[in-house]
């Protein structure tokens, strides 16, 4: 079995390593519980594991399966909740699992696709005794308290793209695969979301639900981690929107240059009407027509068009068609 870390801890304090297949009991005041880390177990791994701390089978069956919705479910006189962990990884959000089996004496990591390793957690904890002393359900807090703060890098990274993309808008057209990506970047922030709701349901149920297994004082730290979610859910509502704003604005810009574009091409097109128009009546070869014979004819004609053309001009600029 891939076991990160199995120790036994007493007030606080790491005592000794523990075996996978050894039945520690632990005393009711709840100062001694054993911690175990895995990543990726199989099932047959894991049959060792049930059995000895008499884990719900359906609990670790979502346990064993990537990709389940977060969730708390008690199951006699334990708590079983599952996180869902979030990393970028080549501009998109890729999503992770922590399954956490809360039992008196013991608490159960089980990590799947997750890239962020506990091993930090688990020092930090170690570092403050007084609080892991407290017991198990002090270690959920820190395992989701995590993930969550997992999610504020990616928000951050995310935040400076779009920003990139507003301020890039500002000098040219978006392109089709500047376009394609806001597109992308949506449709993630929409599975974001749909992570965030669940856990944000799963912080408010342990912050404010009689739960077995935890403590009313550990309700507090709990109520932080959701305020923590809200925070990040918020973050993503607005980058969502900021999204939206920078399509649709570069599209606003897009035909405001269009219609720049539009009015240059119909204002010359008016001048250069003069010269064709005039041109166009004199090439008609008749024999009895003005100014047909006479010396001046021509110099007269180019005079009428320059003045027509020019007073256009002239009209067009003021009018900042041109």
């Amino acid at each position: 079995m891939p076991v990160i870390a199995a120790y036994l801890y007493r007030h606080g304090r790491r005592v000794r390593e523990v075996s996978i297949d050894e039945r520690v009991d632990c005393p009711s005041d709840r100062s001694e519980f054993v911690w175990i880390g895995l990543s990726d177990p199989c099932e047959d791994e894991f049959d060792t594991l049930r059995e000895l701390y008499g884990l719900h089978p359906l609990a670790v069956e979502d346990a064993l399966k990537d990709g389940q919705l977060p969730k708390v479910d008690v199951y006699g006189d334990q708590l079983f909740v599952i996180g869902r962990t979030a990393h970028l990884t080549d501009g998109h959000i890729v999503y992770g699992q922590t399954a956490t089996f809360l039992g008196h004496s013991h608490i159960i990591t089980v990590r799947q696709g997750s890239t962020r390793s506990h091993k930090t957690l688990r020092e930090h904890l170690e570092a403050a005794p007084d609080l892991l002393g407290q017991g198990g359900d002090y270690v959920l807090h820190a395992v989701l308290d995590f993930i969550v703060d997992g999610y504020l890098p990616l928000m951050t990274a995310l935040e400076e793209e779009v920003a990139a993309m507003e301020e890039h808008m500002l000098d040219t057209f978006l392109g089709r695969a500047e376009i394609a990506r806001i597109f992308a970047l949506r449709r993630d922030l929409m599975r974001f979301d749909r992570i965030l709701v669940p856990m944000e349901e799963v912080a408010r149920k342990l912050a404010r639900n009689d739960l077995p297994c935890v403590d009313a004082e550990a309700r507090h730290y709990f109520s932080d981690v959701l305020d923590h979610i809200r925070r990040i859910e918020a973050m993503a509502s607005g980058l969502r929107e900021v999204l939206t704003s920078v399509f649709e604005f570069s599209n606003l810009i897009e035909q405001q240059r269009t219609g720049v574009i539009t009015r240059q091409l119909a204002a010359w097109a008016a001048i250069l009407a003069v010269p064709t128009a005039i041109a166009g009546i004199y090439g008609m070869n008749f024999e009895h027509m003005p100014e047909l014979r006479s010396p001046y004819g021509y110099p007269i004609t180019l005079g009428v068009i320059l003045t027509i053309c020019s007073g256009l001009y002239w009209r067009f600029r003021r009018t900042r068609w041109l």
